[in-house]
């Protein structure tokens, strides 16, 4: 009978081999670069926590067919101590013939020694599964939102991949896009201004990695429900995602008062006349609409013609009245027996996605040589 069991070094060529046709799209092989970031990411990184790990599914034969990824977070809810499972990649060879290997490798992800187990990245099929098991869908953790910078440039970076000789029009689309947003004035849906305000008494500076980590750690700390990293980890952390080349170039930056003082930081990717990604956007509190703003000057300065991101509760409500989208790609569900942890989630009161998931990873938006 087909079965699952525990990620092993063995497996990490037939993983790669079903990442690159399944999820990549490719005829060529996996790369020795996909190879060994799966083994750095999914074996050496969880080394700190070997009982919760990624699953395989194996076939009558022996032959790896299927996998889930699955990273170890160390949580602390108040004074307690929370294991956590962050479950995100998701790959299966024998959907049609074998339709419930989806559905074993989670039930037996959900049966491990972890206290809360999540995923930030679900798809619908994937969501089903996951509310069949009794997990709980966060709907203030699962929208996309969008900010429409330059309206001209957004309208080629969305058509770019089916119609790329659009991009001749970029100078044109540059040009339209000035003489639009120069015009001021309140904001509007089509395009972002920068207005007067609290945001002009603060600066951004460029951080580095361990200030950055420190900086995550201290805001945090806000969250009834957080992850417990150590700097190291984080750090190591934020190393991963110093790689996103399909994404764009990387801009890191610390928010603070003229005095000094951090209120925020946020993590977000993109290049000239592109779509922004941003994996990160921190706050002290009450500071959250500020140092949005600050995030949305930082890329309509760097010619970004629109950023996007996931949401989080504590920054949702900042952003009602600020021009930005919303729609729902995929879900943040959790699965906790404790219902105080699930609860906690349920009431906004976690920090999850992001950094508190598998969005940091080079497998969300790198090229894998």
């Amino acid at each position: 009978m087909p079965s699952v069991r525990p990620f092993a070094a063995g497996d990490v060529d037939a993983v790669a081999d079903m990442f690159q046709r399944l999820l990549r799209k490719s005829r060529l092989p996996a790369s020795a670069d996909l190879r060994a970031y799966l083994r750095a990411l999914f074996l050496d990184f969880c080394k700190h926590d070997p009982d919760i790990c990624s699953r395989v599914h194996v076939r009558d034969d022996g032959t790896v067919s299927g996998f889930l990824g699955v990273l170890p977070f160390d949580m602390r809810f108040g004074d307690r101590s929370v294991r956590a499972a962050a479950c995100g990649t998701f790959v299966s060879d024998t959907r049609e013939s074998d339709p419930f290997a989806g559905a074993r490798l989670l039930r037996d992800v959900l049966s491990g020694p972890q206290d809360l187990s999540f995923t930030e990245t679900s798809n619908d099929i994937s969501t089903s599964m996951w509310r069949s098991m009794r997990a709980t869908p966060l709907a203030p953790y699962s929208l996309e939102w969008l900010r429409v910078l330059k309206p001209s440039a957004f309208l080629l970076a969305a058509a770019a991949p089916r119609l790329p000789g659009l991009k001749l029009l970029a100078p044109l689309a540059r040009g339209a896009d000035r003489f639009v947003t120069r015009r001021g004035g309140q904001q509007a849906w089509i395009h972002y201004s920068p207005a007067a305000g609290r945001a002009d008494a603060l600066v951004d500076t460029e951080a580095e990695n361990d200030e950055f980590a420190g900086l995550c750690l201290e805001f945090a700390g806000r969250f009834a429900l957080r992850p417990d990293w150590d700097q190291t980890t984080l750090e190591t952390m934020l190393g991963h995602a110093e790689r996103k080349a399909l994404h764009g170039e990387r801009v890191q930056r610390v928010v603070r008062t003229r005095a000094g003082k951090p209120v925020g930081l946020y993590l977000y990717y993109g290049d000239r006349g592109g779509i922004g990604r941003t994996v990160q956007v921190m706050a002290a509190a009450g500071h959250e609409a500020i140092v949005l703003d600050r995030l949305l000057r930082s890329a309509s300065e760097r010619g970004l013609a629109a950023i996007r991101g996931r949401t989080q509760p504590n920054l949702l409500q900042a952003m009602i009245g600020s021009k930005f989208a919303f729609l729902q790609t995929s879900a943040t569900l959790v699965h906790a027996r404790d219902p105080e942890l699930l609860q906690a989630a349920v009431n906004g009161q976690a920090f999850l996605n992001g950094l508190a998931g598998e969005g940091w990873t080079r497998l969300i938006g790198d090229r894998f040589g």
